[in-house]
């Protein structure tokens, strides 16, 4: 009797030891591991990385930024059926639990010892909670110290935070394959739904792709995509989220996604870029690319589409005026063709136009083949400007036959012709048979750019800066030093006001001439007439834009005040005291002007010159370096 009371005694002494022991081990494994974890806390503040959209005036699309393309939604927003498919899928007990799961983690366990003996994969037991924990505190990598500090910060988490925000984070975090953050993200890119417009197929889905996305591919894997998805309606029909009738319809719900429509982006490229400049100055890339920006600007989309159009018509018409500088390239002709065609690389601002091969030269005109083997022809009519192009901005002799642009074997840009019109505006129906008329293309060797902005505001309503914005960003609307032209000679006379001048002062508008130096010549400005008007008021010669006054004025005041004016409006600092430059000779030295593209900032007037007054000839040159 003795021997087994003190054996009772020795195995519950042995017992308390050992849970002593155990919990001390517990104690320390939960100080070792927690000491050095990441501040849960800041999780009740996060806000996670969304889109930043910019609008035009009108609210029209025209930009997105995005790390991650990540559409936020509140948890309270979400239809209850796509919450109760993640959480039949992932975390059954997740409102129950207190961040670990161990009804499920003992499951896990003995699944996993008969899972190893048969050599299958180990199934896990991680809850919602503790998958918040990897994904904003954790790396991915596979460890049982992780799997222990992911356990430890589950529960700190369950006591910091409620169990909707838990969701709400995770359901607005995870990725879900397709480049889709978020359950919001991924409705719109399979399916091109809304949340609250999915069906229970189709929030089954979305709940079966936690765990790899990839495994279940709706394209490439979309049996074991559509066998995923069935379990998840069964699990649902467990929980008692749904009938079995809801069931059976899911999992007979053809398995198929939809292409999200393309986003209709208003184009406005060369905008844009300066908008983003404009807003990663003010708030950082990481508060452009995941702040999640809404961002109203002033530009208007008609007036946009009309610059664009304007500037592209007249870079094109201005440099087919100084001839054709030859085809894109030459190729042997004859049979085969077309694979030589194919083998030729289009130009980077083709835009709408196509490569074409010529084939045969006539006198009525050039026979061309196109990509497909469609044929056309290009009549004489629109080859009469292609005149030789010739150094010094000369022409060639004149076109007097088609041979004198192309030979077979050329390779040439070329646009459909619209259908030729009769005198009362109604199309002239082409022949049967009849070879598609196009018309001969080169892309400009001259750049230029437009801005249009409200004088009142100036807030810029459009801005294009180049020919194609594909081929070259530099913007020539703002980047570009260039010469200010008239714009500049408002300055003048505002000197000249300050200087005791008014607007009734007579200044003499007649020949002026200057000698420059030895070797240098003469300068002799004049007005864009040709004509002088003798002593005329001093308002007629800002409001008639008269060079010979402005000089005169200049001199008379003299070109160190004018300089010291175009220094105080930031138009161009040590700006040279010479004449010329009193009628806007000068470029202009500020590449970051003050722009109105947001708000109603002020343009100073270098940045609006017009590209070609006809009173002081070009305001910049020709050809500016892409």
């Amino acid at each position: 009797m003795r021997f087994l009371l003190r054996a009772s005694l020795f195995l519950l002494v042995l017992g308390l030891f050992g849970a002593v022991v155990a919990g001390g081990g517990a104690i320390y494994g939960l100080w070792h591991y927690g000491r050095t974890l990441p501040d849960y806390k800041q999780l009740a503040d996060y806000s996670p990385p969304t889109v930043t959209r910019v609008h035009a005036g009108d609210g029209r699309l025209i930009a997105e930024y995005a790390k991650e393309r990540r559409v936020f939604v509140p948890v309270g927003a979400m239809p209850p059926l796509v919450i109760r498919a993640f959480i039949a899928a992932e975390d059954q007990n997740f409102y129950s639990h207190p961040g670990v799961d161990f009804i499920a983690l003992a499951r896990a366990v003995v699944t996993n010892i008969v899972n190893y003996t048969s050599g299958r994969r180990p199934v896990g037991a991680s809850t919602i909670t503790q998958q918040v924990a990897k994904n904003f505190l954790l790396t991915n990598e596979v460890s049982f110290e992780r799997k222990i500090k992911e356990a430890i910060l589950a529960f700190r988490i369950e006591r910091a935070l409620s169990k909707d925000r838990i969701l709400e984070l995770y359901l607005n975090e995870i990725y879900l394959g397709y480049g889709s953050y978020g359950v919001a993200a991924a409705a719109l890119n399979y399916f091109n739904k809304s949340l609250d417009e999915l069906t229970t197929a189709e929030a089954a889905y979305l709940a079966a792709l936690p765990k790899a996305p990839n495994n279940y591919h709706p394209i490439r894997k979309a049996k074991a995509a559509k066998g995923r998805r069935n379990w998840v309606v069964g699990r649902m029909l467990a929980e008692g989220y749904i009938s079995a009738d809801v069931a059976q319809n899911a999992r007979t719900e053809r398995f198929a996604v939809v292409s999200r429509e393309a986003t209709q982006f208003v184009q406005a490229d060369f905008f844009v870029e300066e908008v983003r400049r404009s807003l990663i100055n003010q708030y950082g890339e990481n508060g452009l690319y995941e702040g999640g920006l809404s961002v109203r600007t002033t530009l208007d989309s008609k007036l946009q589409d009309i610059a664009d159009t304007v500037l592209r018509q007249g870079l094109v018409a201005y440099d087919r005026r100084h001839g054709w500088r030859g085809p894109v390239a030459k190729l042997a002709p004859g049979t085969g063709w077309l694979g030589r065609l194919r083998g030729v690389t289009p130009p980077a601002s083709i835009g709408i136009w196509q490569l074409a091969m010529v084939l045969t030269v006539n006198a009525g005109g050039v026979e061309i083949g196109l990509d497909g083997g469609v044929g056309g022809i290009i009549p004489k009519s629109e080859l009469t400007w292609a005149r030789p192009w010739k150094e010094g901005q000369k022409l060639g002799p004149k076109v007097s036959k088609p041979s004198d642009v192309l030979a077979p074997g050329d390779v040439v840009m070329v646009e459909a012709l619209p259908p030729a019109k009769a005198k009362d505006g109604s199309e002239i129906p082409v022949s049967r048979g009849a070879p598609i008329p196009f018309g001969l293309r080169q892309i400009p060797g001259i750049q230029g750019g437009i801005v249009a902005l409200d004088p009142h505001t100036g807030r810029v309503l459009a801005m294009s800066g180049g020919y194609d914005f594909a081929a070259s960003e530099f913007n020539r609307a703002t980047q570009a030093n260039r010469q200010t032209g008239s714009a500049f000679k408002p300055f003048v006379y505002l000197a000249a006001l300050e200087k005791g001048y008014t607007p009734a002062t007579r200044i003499l508008d007649a020949p002026f001439v200057m000698d420059q130096g030895a070797g240098l010549g003469k300068w002799k400005p004049a007005n864009y007439s040709n004509k002088f008007y003798g002593p005329s008021p001093m308002r007629l010669g800002i409001e008639k834009s008269r060079n010979l006054m402005t000089v005169r004025l200049a001199r008379a005041i003299g070109m160190e005040t004018v300089s010291e004016y175009a220094n105080r409006f930031g138009i161009v600092e040590n700006m040279p005291e010479q004449l010329s430059m009193s009628l806007g000779a000068g470029g202009n030295d500020s590449a970051a002007a003050d722009h109105g593209l947001c708000d109603a900032g002020q343009w100073r007037p270098a940045d609006h010159a017009d590209i070609h007054r006809p009173d002081t000839g070009p305001q910049w040159p020709h050809h500016v370096p892409a």
